[in-house]
């Protein structure tokens, strides 16, 4: 098996950053769709995507499209699959999926038919009735979008978003590949100087740091293809030496976090120790209007709580003001706040220079960018 298709979800407003960051890793034939990156490789793009990836959600075999107006098409197209080229005699192979805008409506009934095609093509191909499933995990996904179905099989395990520094997380958290979308937009390089003054669980931190150093943010974790007797072992330990080979140490990046809660600085202190870049993160309590730094050059990168969240809308708006107040315009600075206040710039009190759609969860929201003095 020399060459495969993959495809990369992301989140929605950062398909442009996610294929940006797959051909700067010499990832072939990339090419960025709604909420998702395709991209073509072997056994070690497929690691190096996983293990390097910050802003995909994880990585997926492509392995069928084919039209499905009916379950023999669906059981047809399954079948035509080579599915012993990945999945061994005794290998687990769970199904699940979605189905919209489609002529097969039931995902219980798609997923039996699925299951039912896989089993009858292994069973043929290993000369057997039973099919024990008692080996590694490979994760069928199925994709029925206006008659039209994709079959894909899922590398990662855990969302790529689990890099495994943050077993525990401050109150609504952002997500770690949102977090790491912000730092790039925001232009984090391995001379800034990053402050998040609503620091929380100290993600944005960390995932900037993680950038600066460029270690790869799945070097502390483990993904589910590792596991499969169809992927080499050796692809595996070659990229994970390559991104060990790839961090900068000798980077001047330094990083501040502030909040007003202490179990939040104890919190980011202990993710950055976690995740390995302790020593340039430096955390401590302090409120927004208390807000002022001399150094000469710094992104600040902020997710401040607002009314979907922590606060009501009143108060977030408070902040937001406080913020206009603080976030003064200086040579060598530059302002980044994410929220879905669609007021934003008018409480903040001047508009932005650019602005970016991005999802926060479910929540839609602007990443607001100053950075013109």
């Amino acid at each position: 098996m020399e060459r495969m298709t993959f495809a990369a979800p992301c989140l929605m407003g950062i398909e442009g950053v996610c294929a940006d960051e797959l051909k700067r890793l010499e990832i072939e034939n990339v090419q960025a769709e709604n909420g998702r990156v395709l991209f073509e490789g072997d056994f070690s793009a497929m690691a190096r995507a996983n293990l390097c990836s910050r802003y995909a959600e994880r990585i997926q075999v492509l392995l069928a499209e084919f039209p499905a107006y009916s379950f023999d098409d669906l059981f047809e197209g399954v079948a035509k699959i080579p599915w012993e080229e990945f999945i061994g005699k005794n290998g687990a192979f769970p199904v699940k999926g979605h189905c919209v805008g489609s002529k097969l409506t039931s995902v219980p009934d798609c997923q039996k038919i699925i299951k039912k095609s896989v089993a009858k093509r292994l069973g043929s191909r290993y000369h057997t009735s039973w099919l024990e499933e008692s080996g590694a995990v490979h994760q069928i996904q199925f994709l029925i979008l206006k008659n039209r179905c994709s079959i894909l099989l899922d590398t990662t395990g855990q969302g790529l978003h689990k890099r495994g520094y943050r077993a525990n997380a401050a109150i609504a958290p952002i997500k770690e590949t949102l977090a790491a979308a912000m730092t790039d937009l925001s232009r984090v390089r391995p001379f800034s100087t990053v402050i998040d003054p609503f620091c929380g669980s100290g993600t944005i931190l960390i995932e900037a740091a993680l950038k600066a150093l460029n270690i790869a943010p799945g070097l502390r974790r483990s993904f589910a293809a590792e596991k499969w007797s169809s992927s080499p072992g050796t692809a595996w330990s070659r990229e994970r030496e390559r991104a060990q080979d790839m961090i900068r140490l000798d980077a001047e990046f330094q990083a501040y976090g502030y909040d007003i809660d202490d179990d939040a600085v104890a919190l980011t202190l202990e993710n950055a120790r976690k995740a390995g870049v302790e020593k340039r993160i430096h955390v401590s309590r302090r409120d927004i209007r208390d807000f002022h730094e001399d150094f000469e050059r710094a992104a600040v990168i902020c997710n401040p709580p607002y009314g979907e969240r922590l606060l009501d809308m009143e108060q977030a708006r408070e902040l937001y003001h406080i913020m206009g107040e603080k976030f003064v315009k200086r040579s060598g600075w530059s302002y980044s706040v994410i929220s879905p206040d669609d007021n934003f710039e008018t409480v903040f009190g001047r508009p932005a220079d650019k602005r970016r759609k991005l999802y926060n969860g479910m929540i839609k929201c602007q990443l607001y960018m100053y950075f013109r003095n």
